[in-house]
């Protein structure tokens, strides 16, 4: 079987290591594991939204969707301590490192969840998400179908997506979605889109 960072319960060995990585202004230790992704760094997409993105609400719910082991999330959290961040993803074994970095950083606001652990009511007022283009168009439009119809009004989204697997007719798909969404900023083959809530 291949291991996919999307699978629920990765196959490979879960050799737990931690890594220095800069997030939200400072240098954090986070902790990492194969069957994650981008295990071993902070990916470029994930460096092009965290320096194109604004200053987050300060309060509410924010979303990072398809968390991997946390970087998103933990920008965050650190940046809106008076926000509840959810790190949502269907990988069991990135939502425990997140848990285990939050914790290490005690960064009591962060929510680490399964996709269907989060209470239908919650709506987000931002969601920022590196967002998982290979798990194929159908899920991938499904997955943001249902997570950016969550977002409270005048919320908006931020998401990273590499040129070469179709940036632009993602963003193409939104606006016929309903989603208004623009090219917000462009950087070592990234894209990154600004899409406002309905």
């Amino acid at each position: 079987m291949v291991d996919h960072y999307f699978t629920a319960e990765p196959a490979s060995a879960d050799e737990r290591g931690t890594m220095t990585v800069p997030l939200a202004g400072r240098d954090v230790v986070v902790h990492t594991a194969p069957g994650v992704f981008s295990a071993g760094r902070l990916d470029l997409g994930t460096r092009v939204l965290l320096r194109s993105v604004p200053q987050p609400p300060a309060g509410g719910h924010l979303l990072d969707l398809g968390c991997g082991w946390g970087p998103i999330a933990l920008s965050l959290a650190m940046a809106s301590p008076d926000a509840t961040v959810w790190a949502v993803d269907v990988n069991r074994r990135a939502l425990d490192l997140v848990r285990r970095t939050a914790t290490d950083l005690a960064l009591d606001n962060v929510r680490v969840a399964e996709p269907d652990e989060v209470p239908e009511d919650v709506r987000f007022a931002a969601i920022w998400s590196n967002p998982p283009i290979r798990v194929g168009k159908a899920e991938l439009h499904a997955m943001l179908r249902q997570w950016l119809g969550r977002l409270e009004t005048g919320g908006e989204a931020w998401l990273v997506v590499q040129r070469s697997l179709g940036s632009d007719s993602l963003a193409d798909w939104l606006r016929t979605e309903g989603f208004a969404t623009v090219k917000a900023a462009s950087a070592k083959g990234f894209r990154v889109l600004r899409v406002e809530g309905r």
